[in-house]
């Protein structure tokens, strides 16, 4: 299953025990519901079952991995997304990335999305993006409209992915400000 990342493991097993049914229980509803698009599903698993937005959503998500993997359709794991983007001479940039996935991964559940040449990370909305942008440096995008102003934060333009970028070059530089960005942002996309 592509779900590997601790918090949504606790959360689809929280789910279980919050339903009263078992995950293949869950995914037969869904099926059997008839209904193909995602916000569709999520709305009924909401409506029918009481689902909260997370719960919700992580379910859809959930049953149309397993639906692509039994097709044989399944885009690569997320894990082997992100190691793409930190291979020949970006593989000194991933415990950059791995501290920064730590302590994001501290404020609770979220989804990753790895892209291209970056990862997202959202909840019911993006809230940050990490990835590197040099050789030297990784990047950290920041939507949180209300953080102060700081020499170590670039405004974006507005209506852009971001609102904010920072650049990092180790895991050192994963400190408290940092954080406190990360957990503003993770806030505002709940």
């Amino acid at each position: 299953m592509m779900f590997t990342d601790p918090a949504v493991v606790t959360q689809l097993a929280n789910l279980e025990k919050r339903s009263g049914k078992t995950l293949a229980e869950l995914a037969a509803l869904v099926r059997g519901s008839g209904l193909a698009k995602h916000g569709e599903q999520v709305t009924m698993l909401k409506r029918d079952l009481g689902m909260g937005h997370g719960d919700a959503n992580l379910l859809a998500h959930y049953v149309r991995n397993l639906d692509a993997e039994a097709a044989g359709t399944a885009p690569p794991s997320g894990e082997d997304a992100v190691a793409a983007l930190y291979t020949g001479k970006k593989a000194h940039l991933r415990p950059i990335h791995d501290a920064l996935m730590e302590q994001v991964g501290r404020f609770g559940v979220f989804e990753t999305a790895p892209k291209k040449t970056y990862v997202s990370l959202r909840r019911k909305k993006q809230f940050a993006t990490i990835g590197p942008a040099t050789n030297a440096e990784v990047e950290v995008g920041l939507n949180a409209k209300s953080l102060a102003a700081h020499s170590r934060l670039t405004p974006l333009p507005p209506k852009g992915m971001c609102d904010y970028k920072t650049r990092i070059s180790s895991p050192a530089e994963v400190d408290a400000t940092l954080v406190d960005w990360l957990r503003q942002a993770y806030d505002a996309a709940g």
